[in-house]
């Protein structure tokens, strides 16, 4: 049985909490701490959602709190299936001004399936020139992760350029099979990633379209901020669920 959703209504943007919301963490002081930029242009036209942000956020801190700087979360949640498959497809594109020439984690558009009952994620990072794939158990503010004999925290990136036009539309997909333990990773219809023997169970996914950075804390706190611009475009997300 095949099942096929699409996450989408953009022109909803602004009816906050209807198909998406600001993305971001409650945290122990009581305080929410949103992921958004006060001069983000967010435009929505044919289908599309534009945002447009000069990256002025950042935490001292908490590393996930510093990394994403403006994020959508999708309302609903999608629930993985016990067997067979659910896949996420969309068409991206990133356009950046001020970051540093040849480093992804300077400034990048994102897609990331986020399960907050185990803090594990799977993403597609993509900068002017260059992707990455991301597969993850991170500790989200308030998640429990569950114990583990092994790694129980980790973050594995994968920097590619092949199969992927610069500053364009690219189509990502990423599947993931509970039953097999397995993850795969598609760009424009190409295979450039299988993650087998996954050790945490996905239960459902939160699908977030964000912009965001990734770099490391110092002892002085956050320095993902020096005055760069991201331009972020994407389609809706088509779901599918095969059982």
């Amino acid at each position: 049985m095949e099942q096929e959703r699409i996450f989408g209504d953009f022109h909803t943007i602004l009816s906050e909490g209807e198909v998406w919301k600001i993305g971001g963490f409650s945290l122990p002081d009581g305080t929410f701490w949103e992921y958004r930029e006060p001069n983000a242009v967010v435009i929505v036209r044919n289908g599309i959602l534009y945002v447009r942000a000069p990256l002025s956020r950042q935490h001292d801190q908490i590393q996930i709190l510093d990394n994403a700087k403006h994020m959508y979360y999708s309302v609903e949640e999608v629930q993985v299936p016990e067997s067979g498959e659910v896949s996420f497809e969309l068409q991206m594109r990133a356009r950046t001004q001020g970051t540093a020439p040849g480093d992804l984690y300077d400034g990048y558009v994102s897609l990331n399936l986020l399960d907050f009952s185990t803090g594990a994620a799977l993403d597609f990072f993509a900068s002017n020139d260059q992707y990455a794939s991301v597969y993850a158990v991170l500790q989200f503010p308030g998640v429990k992760v569950p114990e583990s004999d092994k790694t129980r925290y980790f973050c594995i990136f994968k920097e590619e350029d092949t199969h992927f036009k610069p500053r364009e539309f690219n189509t990502y997909k990423i599947t993931y099979n509970r039953g097999n333990d397995e993850a795969i990773f598609y760009v424009n219809g190409e295979e450039i990633r299988r993650e087998q023997n996954v050790p945490i169970k996905f239960n459902k996914f939160t699908i977030a379209l964000g912009i965001m950075t990734e770099k490391d804390l110092t002892p002085e706190g956050s320095v993902s901020i020096h005055g760069q611009t991201v331009i972020a475009e994407y389609s809706p997300v088509k779901v599918t669920i095969k059982e």
